[in-house]
């Protein structure tokens, strides 16, 4: 019977990254609040102004039921920073799509994400490509380079 033991390295590395997704977390729901937005509307709104996504993918890619998404879309809705629009592919299928306010309001809380950007601009562009190749390796994507 053998006893795996985890080495003060990767438990330093473990409680640092754990510190680092409070920190995001934490900074991520006060810009929300600013613009009287829920952590998950902002989430939701930060995805759909990447791309127009139907609301099974958004439910796939947060880990959450369609029916919670249908909810943060109709509010979303309701405040103008997000349409619902027929797939071009399937016009059976509606998918969301933030309006220009979206993607100002996205653009906002992007921007008002510090914590996220000030310490990364201090790392030279190949550490910062560093960091991102051994997180994509820790996620098992293998995503293009950059």
């Amino acid at each position: 019977m053998s006893t795996t033991r985890t080495d003060p390295l990767t438990l330093e590395v473990v409680d640092l990254i754990g510190t680092v997704v409070a920190r995001y977390h934490e900074e991520y729901e006060e810009a929300a609040a600013r613009y009287h937005l829920t952590g998950a509307q902002a989430r939701v709104l930060g995805l759909l102004a990447m791309e127009p996504t139907a609301m099974r993918r958004i439910a796939r890619q947060l880990k959450c039921e369609p029916s919670n998404v249908t909810g943060i879309i109709d509010r979303l809705e309701g405040r103008g920073l997000v349409e619902r629009r027929p797939d071009p592919a399937d016009r059976r299928v509606k998918i969301a799509a933030a309006t220009d306010e979206g993607h100002r309001t996205a653009r906002g809380l992007r921007d008002a994400l510090r914590f996220a950007r000030e310490p990364l601009a201090e790392l030279s562009a190949e550490e910062r490509r560093a960091l991102r190749d051994l997180l994509r390796r820790m996620l098992g994507d293998t995503g293009a380079d950059g």
